[in-house]
């Protein structure tokens, strides 16, 4: 089962090292990783998401409280959580079909940040399934480059519940 953990930790060098570290001596791969500072400058959120089941998920939040650096450790829960991510794509483009991209790109509500003479480079955010559907689209114009993030995610509701 995928899990998606926030982990709060103070925003200091090493310790996305040391957090990664922790999941490779347990010979778990992080399906995604995204980490940036929060609204206290001190602070960065990590957003990790991995494949594995309860057991291994509870051993894994031990470990990591055990780490200096880490401050609170959620586990998100999948209905109670708003997540999001953000994707380049860089699609051929001929100035005959650039008018269909565009269309694609306007259905799912993304925006075009740079044209080129074959090219377009389209910004999507959105649930990784919408994303998906996205990029499957655009396949048939053919993708020449593709960056996503990874999953970002805060739990819903106020922040003191």
């Amino acid at each position: 089962m995928q899990h998606t953990l926030s982990v709060l930790v103070e925003n200091k060098p090493g310790v996305l090292t040391r957090v990664a570290s922790l999941f490779a001596r347990r010979g778990f791969n992080i399906d995604s990783l995204a980490v940036g500072e929060t609204e206290d400058p001190t602070l960065s959120r990590m957003t990790i998401v991995v494949a594995a089941d309860e057991n291994a998920i509870e051993q894994i939040t031990k470990q990591l409280h055990k780490l200096i650096n880490v401050i609170k450790i959620q586990d998100l829960d999948p209905k109670d959580m708003i997540d999001r991510e953000l994707v380049l794509y860089k699609v051929n483009a001929a100035p005959d079909r650039r008018h269909e991209v565009i269309e694609i790109a306007n259905v799912f509500r993304a925006k075009i940040v740079d044209v080129g003479k074959n090219s377009l480079t389209i910004e999507a955010t959105g649930t990784g399934d919408k994303l998906a559907a996205m990029e499957d689209l655009l396949r048939a114009y053919g993708i020449k480059e593709l960056a996503r993030t990874g999953r970002i995610a805060l739990a819903r509701g106020s922040r003191d519940a």
